[in-house]
């Protein structure tokens, strides 16, 4: 038994149909320039198969939300949460078979990628128990994988791709169908884009797309011109799903449309210049807004808002708020060892963790973060390997032997470098995994090899499972423990 839904109609004016079983083993790639009808088309396969599957939609720019009207589905507006909840909602949408769609439209680039990758990973990592099948959309699928580093910062391209490469690799064990849609196949990853096994590509109009669209749809070269006439709304499929052979879709009607509803020719008013040049150029008097009156309630504020104000009150503030550098440090410390503390097997991102530290430190009356971010990352590596005066000459021999390392690797490292210094015993994989933000122990094994091939530590392992770490930067080693 299978379970079809009509895409729309080919040229002879038969339905072509999707097949959302094989679909959902298969995963689809949609390509086609702005304007081609990329979105038109994912609105009518969402619409089609909303009665069969889960849908879980990556909206960057907000434009599916309206399917909460007809079909139910649940609108999560990424700016009105933390990254701890958007974790938490995605657990439970997996748990509960909720449809959604969550609408990056309010965040930054930066952000939405980070936000995309914190929600797909909770997806992913969801208990065995809660692995329904579900269709993942992502709109704009170029943002999250992108072929090649942009504006964007390195740490948002990792995360993001990794998790868009998981749903597309590793998602199917796990019930996740991707179906990812692109402006063009050269801004988006190879890794990723090679996982789908149905396309419908629609108009592009550069050579190296057009080239990529007819390798997958198994076209030649010369056929691939038909590409570039393709009508909007018109795109060209073939997969294990749809057929076998390639061929022209014209996508059907949907039911419901973007908030803002498509755009069309409007001419301007008719009116005379006289008319603009008074409209344009009155003065400041005649275009003041009306004063609204007074609420009843105070509208509700932010919570930065409310810190702020706790920081700026004669109870909270010392009298010399604006401390220098030798008085800050003992805050700083003080702030350090309570993120420590309070961190236990938690692993938020560095950004969470300064945002923390900001809070924590106006709380205690400095009116603007002492560290900034780079400065922050480096303190509370050292803080984590329990190094928390940074002025205490006796590390200054262990930052020196970091210098090789990459940032993320700094934690680790000091951890085992203290241990060496006091002739403790060699952390073990947990320590260095908390340390390094992980939870695998196949990425511990890694980083200590990595490490090692830096020629920063040198690792032994006795035969019997016993392990120590040497440091040749300070000639020490640690002492054995278990491996």
């Amino acid at each position: 038994m299978t379970a079809s839904i009509s895409i729309g109609t080919d040229s002879h004016g038969k339905d072509v149909l999707v097949d959302v079983e094989e679909l959902l083993a298969t995963r689809l790639l949609v390509q086609g320039n702005s304007g081609s009808g990329k979105s038109h088309l994912l609105r009518r396969l969402l619409e089609e198969s909303a009665p069969l599957v889960q849908q879980v939609v990556i909206d960057p720019e907000g434009d599916f939300v309206t399917l909460a009207d007809r079909y139910g589905h649940v609108v999560i507006d990424a700016g009105d949460y933390n990254e701890r909840e958007i974790v938490k909602m995605a657990t439970r949408i997996r748990e509960h078979r909720a449809s959604v769609v969550l609408s990056l439209e309010a965040l930054e680039i930066d952000a939405q990628m980070k936000c995309a990758a914190s929600f797909l990973n909770a997806l992913f990592d969801a208990p065995r128990d809660h692995w329904y099948p579900a269709l993942v959309v992502v709109d704009e699928a170029q943002m999250f994988a992108p072929a090649a580093a942009g504006d964007v910062s390195d740490e948002a391209r990792r995360v993001s791709l990794a998790a868009m490469t998981n749903l597309m690799c590793r998602g199917r064990k796990r019930g996740l169908a991707g179906v990812i849609a692109t402006q063009r196949l050269a801004k988006l990853a190879k890794n990723v884009a090679a996982e789908a096994s149905n396309f419908l590509m629609g108009r592009t109009f550069l050579d190296i797309d057009m080239a990529r669209a007819a390798d997958l749809l198994g076209m030649e070269r010369r056929q691939a011109e038909q590409i570039r006439d393709l009508e909007r709304g018109r795109f060209l499929a073939l997969g294990p799903a749809i057929c076998r052979r390639p061929v022209a879709v014209k996508i059907g009607a949907v039911k419901t449309s973007t908030r803002g509803g498509t755009h069309k020719l409007m001419a301007p008013p008719v009116t005379s210049g006289e008319d603009f040049q008074e409209l344009l150029f009155a003065p400041e008097a005649a275009d003041a807004v009306p004063v609204a009156p007074p609420r009843a309630d105070p509208p509700p504020r932010a919570a930065e808002d409310i810190i702020r104000a706790l920081a700026d009150s004669p109870q909270a503030r010392p009298a010399a708020p604006e401390l220098d550098f030798g008085q800050n440090e003992p805050v700083v410390m003080t702030v350090l060892e309570e993120i420590v503390a309070d961190l236990g097997d938690a692993a938020p991102s560095i950004a969470t963790l300064y945002q923390d530290f900001g809070v924590r430190c106006r709380m205690k009356g400095l009116r603007t973060p002492p560290l900034d971010l780079p400065a922050f990352r480096k303190r509370f590596a050292m803080a984590q390997a329990g190094m928390m005066d940074a002025a205490d000459v006796r590390w200054e021999p262990a930052m020196r032997a970091a210098d090789p390392l990459p940032e993320d690797m700094l934690a680790p490292f000091l951890l085992i470098a203290r241990a060496a210094m006091q002739g403790q015993p060699c952390p073990d994989d947990a320590a260095l995994a908390r340390a390094y933000g992980t939870s695998s122990p196949g990425r511990v094994r890694r980083l200590i090899d990595y490490m090692e091939k830096l020629g920063v530590i040198v690792a032994r392992t006795d035969f019997s499972g016993k392990r120590s770490i040497g440091v040749p930067g300070l000639g020490l080693s640690t002492a054995v423990a278990e491996g």
